[in-house]
């Protein structure tokens, strides 16, 4: 038998984990499914909406198992524990094993359906205006 294969088959290889040590940040967030698209994500990341254990981070920083990610969306702070790295994007049941949800409930004012005036209608009167700024909370 030569040294390579008794190598291939020791103990310490098998013990090491199959994923990589560590996965750029907007790579995780694209493959779990956070941003519809790396470039999406590489963008968040860039205007200050992504931040790695409360640090604002640059799209290629290093993520590893543990750290803890928070995403800021329009009213709302997503917090995501990394359980397990992975590069390819997958689907959403997998992509869910890979963290922990942290994040509070999501507001029930951005569950609210925006106000639609019927096609064709102009432009809103003052009045209009006030009732859908009332109604959105504006007001």
């Amino acid at each position: 038998m030569s040294p390579a294969n008794t190598d291939a088959a020791s103990p310490d290889r098998q013990a090491q984990p199959a994923g990589p040590a560590s996965v750029r940040i907007d790579a995780w967030l694209w493959a779990v499914r956070i941003y519809k698209t790396r470039s999406a994500a590489t963008t968040g990341c860039r205007a200050g909406h992504v931040r790695l254990n409360d640090q604002p981070v640059k799209a290629s920083q290093a993520l590893r198992a543990g750290d803890v990610v928070k995403v800021r969306t329009p009213g709302w702070e997503r917090v995501f524990e990394v359980t397990r790295l992975i590069v390819k994007r997958v689907g959403a049941s997998v992509a869910q094993q890979c963290y922990v949800d942290h994040s509070p409930p999501r507001p029930s004012a951005l569950s609210a359906p925006v106000p639609r005036r019927e096609r064709g209608a102009g432009r809103p009167t003052k009045k209009e205006r006030r009732e859908m700024d009332r109604l959105r909370g504006q007001g």
